[in-house]
């Protein structure tokens, strides 16, 4: 997601040569974008004349670029009947610890970008799972990001249960509001694959690469559970759409595993994938779906978290390392961002 993808065409070319049905953002995205060329340089000097705020030209830049990527999508929105055709723009990171502020900053999204296809992205920190909750229950469709463990995930699916349950008690339509859940994947794979290499026994050495796919599996079976359960279907009757699982971080970071790795081996019903260009590109070239990989992989998915623990891979330990990087990372994005365009107000004034 940049200013440059849109203004040359290239989200709407890869719609239509690569199917591409929703885009992302984060801080980190946002803070690239804005370094490389010139794509913002006009609106930044029109901000600098009118003596903004950084935070209040910060919000002005990405909802611009929010905006024209949810108009971009929204003939895919409406032929959907709203299920693709999403945008995704992030809450400040640096209140993923505060939930009233979350849901301030969630609701302020909303009215700021104003299109029906838009996601408001909601790390699921513990203070994130309440503010998941109250921005449903707004009637604002949610996109919950930095899911790495299936306990936390189980918890997201409960929030997003309470959430449509109290939309639905403040009178929204509850076919309008969407959700899915981003489960990271390919970090799980970086962080446990580490530990078992400074474990270096061949028991250990076995299960490299395993990790990760074993995790968004079981997921995938969490997902199936609880939309069939009785809550979900009251809810469904109403006209609830369920919360997909979307596979977020699926760019291979070791070389030795196949580029396609975490696309190929997680395909499934009612999934989204969120592909980086490259990861897209591999994917378009050589990448084999070849029918649900996710099916009948959950004993074996179980069997690989045992073999983790019984080389002394504490699963619980790995997921808490990677929830604080996640939103560290995002928070130093954050700052970088503000730097880089308070020198660019500055420059540009």
């Amino acid at each position: 997601m940049s200013r440059e993808r849109l203004r040359t065409g290239n989200l709407t070319e890869l719609m239509s040569t690569h199917h591409v049905v929703g885009v992302t953002s984060n801080p980190t995205i946002f803070d690239k974008a804005l370094a490389e060329g010139d794509a913002y340089d006009e609106q930044v000097r029109e901000l600098a004349a009118r003596g903004v705020s950084v935070e209040e030209a910060v919000r002005s830049i990405t909802a611009y670029d929010i905006r024209w990527a949810a108009d971009v999508l929204r003939p895919v929105h409406d032929s959907t009947n709203g299920v693709d055709g999403r945008v995704s723009l992030e809450v400040d990171p640096r209140l993923a610890d505060d939930t009233e502020r979350t849901v301030a900053e969630a609701k302020a999204l909303w009215w700021l970008v104003d299109r029906p296809n838009l996601m408001v992205k909601i790390p699921a920190t513990v203070a994130g799972l309440p503010a998941i909750t109250q921005t449903l229950a707004q009637g604002i469709s949610v996109n919950v990001t930095l899911i790495f463990s299936l306990e936390r995930y189980r918890q997201v699916m409960d929030a997003f249960l309470k959430g449509m349950e109290l939309a639905r008690a403040n009178g929204h339509d509850l076919s309008k509001i969407h959700s899915v859940a981003s489960f990271f994947v390919s970090r799980v794979d970086t962080e446990v694959d580490k530990r078992l290499r400074q474990i270096g026994t061949q028991e250990a050495l076995a299960l490299v690469g395993k990790a990760a796919l074993a995790n968004a599996r079981l997921a995938y079976e969490a997902h199936t559970e609880v939309f069939s359960s009785p809550e979900w279907l009251a809810l469904a009757e109403q006209g609830a759409r369920p919360q997909r699982p979307l596979w977020a971080s699926t760019g291979v970071k070791d070389p030795a595993f196949e580029d396609t790795l975490y696309v190929t081996g997680l395909v499934a019903r009612d999934t989204v994938n969120t592909m980086p260009q490259a990861t897209l590109e591999a994917t378009a070239d050589h990448g084999r779906i070849t029918g649900n990989t996710v099916l009948g992989t959950y004993e074996q998915s179980r069997d690989d978290f045992a073999a983790l623990a019984g080389v002394g891979v504490e699963l619980t330990d790995v997921f808490a390392v990677l929830e604080r990087e996640g939103v560290d990372k995002f928070v130093d994005s954050w700052k970088s961002l503000l730097e880089a365009l308070t020198a660019k107000l500055d420059e540009l004034g």
